[in-house]
C-alpha cells in the first residue's frame, strides 16, 4: 500500500480525533500510516498537525475534502441551472444576472472569511485555539451586522437592480421573485462561506465538506418540487429555485454551527469566547477590509462584463451564464486546492515556518495545474455537448460553445493565479492581490472588452479575449509578487 515517510513528531505536539475532542491522552500514532487511511480520516473529520511531516501527504489530506467541498459549492449552481433550464432562455438569463449581483455580497463574505481563515490558521499554527476561537466569534458578529440590512435593501429593489443591469421586461418579470428571495437569504450564503474558512484554517475540512454535502442534497431534491409544483407546494417556476437553495443552505449552517458550538472540530467555541473583543475585531476588520475590496473589484468586473454580454440578447446572456456556472464547476474544485494552500501558509507561518509554507503553495501549484489541465480539455472537446445539456437555442448554443472553449483553453495559467493569490490570502496578505484585481480587472479588462466588443465588432468573442488576457497577466504578476516572499513578514 502507498505510504510516504513522515518525520517523528515530538509526543506533545501529536495529536489525534482523541486528543482534539476530549482531551483524553491516546497513543502516538504509528509513523508509516498510508496516504489512504488518512485521506478516509480526513474525510471522516479527524485532525492531524499539518506543520510537520511530509508536505505532499499534508496536501493531499487537506486538499481533497476541499476539492469535494468546493465541487459541492458549485453544484448549487449547476442544479439550479438544469431545473431552470427547462423554463427558457429568459428564465436562465434571470438566474444569471442574479448571480452577477449576488457576487457582490459573496465578496464581502469572502472579504470576512478570508481574514477568519487566516487568523485561525495562525493561532492553530501557534497553538493557541483559544485566539482562534475569539476571533471567529469576532468575524461572526461583522458577518451578522451587514448580511440582515444587507438581504432587506436588495431584496426590496430586486426589479430595479435586474433592470439596471441590462435585463429585458420578460426576464425582470420571471427573475423578480428569484432575485429577492436569493438577496433576502444572503446571510445563509455568507455564513456558510465563514464557517466553512473557519474550518479549512482549522484544518479540518471533513467539517467544511459535509456541511455543503447536506445543503446540495436538499438543495437537488427540492429544486423540482418548488420549480415545478408537487402535492400541496404550488409552481413557483423560477422563484422555486431560489426558496430550495435558501432551505438547503439554512440547513447547512445550523449543522456547522452544531459542529462549532458541540465540540466536534479542533475549535470549541464556548459561552465565553462570544463576546465583543475590540481589539481582535479591529485586526479582522484590518484583514478583510482589503479582502472585500479585493472581491468587489474582481466580483464587480464580472458584473460589467455581464453588462457588456446584456448589449447581445438574452439567447447570448443565457449562454454566457451556462458558460460561467460550468466554469465555476471546474473552477470551485481548483479552490479547493488553492484553500490546501492558504492552510498551509498560515499554520506554517503560525509555527515559525516560512520556506515550509513557500514550498506547500509550489507543490499546490504544480497539482492544481495538473487538475486544471486535464478538467480544460475535457470541457473543450465536450464543450457543445454540455451546453446543449441546458440551453438549445442556437444562438445560446452558438455563445456558450465559443466562449467554453476560448476560457478553458487557458485552464492552466488560471491555476497558477488561484493558488498564489489565495496563498497571499493566507498569509494575511489581502492588499497585494487587491491591487493586482484592481489593475488587471478594471484599469484592462473591462476597457478591452468594451473595445473588442464594439469598436472592433468582434461581438461577444472580444468580451471573451479581454478576460482571457486579464487572466493571463494576474497569473503571471500574481506569481511573481509572490516569489518576492514579502508575505512571509505579515503580521496577523
Amino acid at each position: 500500500m502507498l505510504a510516504f515517510e513522515s518525520k517523528s513528531i515530538p509526543r506533545e505536539q501529536q495529536l489525534t480525533d482523541q486528543d482534539l475532542s476530549n482531551g483524553k491522552e491516546e497513543q502516538p500514532l504509528a509513523e508509516d500510516i498510508s496516504v489512504w487511511r488518512d485521506i478516509l480520516g480526513a474525510l471522516k473529520g479527524n485532525l492531524r498537525d499539518y506543520t510537520t511531516g511530509s508536505i505532499w501527504r499534508a496536501i493531499i489530506v487537506l486538499a481533497i475534502p476541499m476539492v469535494l467541498e468546493m465541487m459541492m459549492q458549485s453544484v448549487f449552481e449547476i442544479a439550479d441551472i438544469f431545473f431552470v433550464g427547462k423554463l427558457g432562455s429568459d428564465a436562465v438569463a434571470a438566474v444569471g444576472i442574479t448571480a452577477s449581483l449576488i457576487i457582490i455580497f459573496f465578496a464581502i463574505g469572502l472579504g470576512l472569511s478570508m481574514a477568519a481563515s487566516a487568523m485561525v490558521a495562525r493561532r492553530i499554527g501557534e497553538k493557541d485555539p483559544e485566539g482562534a476561537a475569539r476571533a471567529v466569534w469576532q468575524a461572526l458578529i461583522l458577518t451578522v451586522s451587514f448580511g440582515i440590512p444587507a438581504g432587506i435593501v436588495g431584496a426590496y429593489y430586486a426589479p430595479e437592480l435586474l433592470t439596471l443591469m441590462g435585463a429585458s421586461k420578460a426576464v425582470v418579470d420571471i427573475g423578480s421573485g428569484y432575485a429577492a428571495v436569493t438577496f433576502a437569504s444572503n446571510l445563509t450564503i455568507i455564513l456558510l462561506f465563514l464557517f466553512n474558512a473557519v474550518f479549512r484554517g482549522a484544518g479540518d475540512a471533513g467539517a467544511a465538506m459535509k456541511a455543503l454535502w447536506i445543503a446540495n442534497i436538499l438543495n437537488i431534491a427540492l429544486d423540482p418540487i418548488f420549480i415545478f409544483g408537487w402535492g400541496p407546494i404550488p409552481e413557483m417556476g423560477v422563484t422555486g429555485a431560489a426558496v430550495a437553495t435558501t432551505i438547503g443552505r439554512s440547513v447547512g449552517v445550523g449543522y456547522q454551527l452544531w459542529i462549532l458550538f458541540g465540540g466536534k472540530t479542533r475549535l470549541k467555541m464556548e459561552k465565553r469566547h462570544c463576546q465583543v473583543d475590540g481589539i481582535i475585531l479591529r485586526r479582522v476588520l484590518r484583514i478583510s477590509g482589503p479582502g472585500m475590496l479585493q472581491y468587489l473589484i474582481g466580483t464587480a468586473s464580472w458584473m460589467a462584463v455581464m453588462r457588456i454580454v446584456a448589449d447581445f440578447g438574452s439567447d447570448a446572456l443565457a449562454g454566457y451564464t451556462i458558460t460561467i456556472r460550468v466554469i465555476i464547476f471546474a473552477l470551485l474544485p481548483s479552490w479547493g486546492i488553492s484553500n490546501a494552500a492558504a492552510t498551509l501558509v498560515g499554520q506554517n507561518l503560525g509555527a515559525s515556518q516560512p520556506d515550509r509554507a513557500e514550498r506547500s503553495v509550489w507543490y499546490c501549484t504544480l497539482v492544481d495545474v495538473v487538475f486544471l489541465t486535464i478538467m480544460g480539455l475535457i470541457f473543450w472537446i465536450n464543450a457543445e455537448a454540455v451546453v446543449r445539456i441546458f440551453v438549445h437555442s442556437p444562438e445560446a448554443v452558438r455563445v456558450g460553445v465559443e466562449s467554453m472553449r476560448m476560457m478553458t483553453a487557458i485552464y492552466p495559467i488560471w491555476a497558477v493565479g488561484m493558488v498564489t493569490v489565495q496563498s497571499f490570502n493566507g498569509a494575511g496578505d489581502t492588499t497585494t492581490p487587491t491591487w493586482i484585481n484592481f489593475f488587471v480587472f478594471w484599469v484592462l479588462q473591462i476597457p478591452l472588452a468594451l473595445l473588442l466588443a464594439h469598436q472592433f465588432d468582434w461581438g461577444t468573442r472580444g468580451i471573451f479575449t479581454a478576460v482571457i488576457v486579464s487572466q493571463v497577466i494576474s497569473a503571471l504578476t500574481s506569481a511573481t509578487l509572490f516569489r518576492r516572499g514579502k508575505w512571509k513578514t505579515i503580521s496577523v
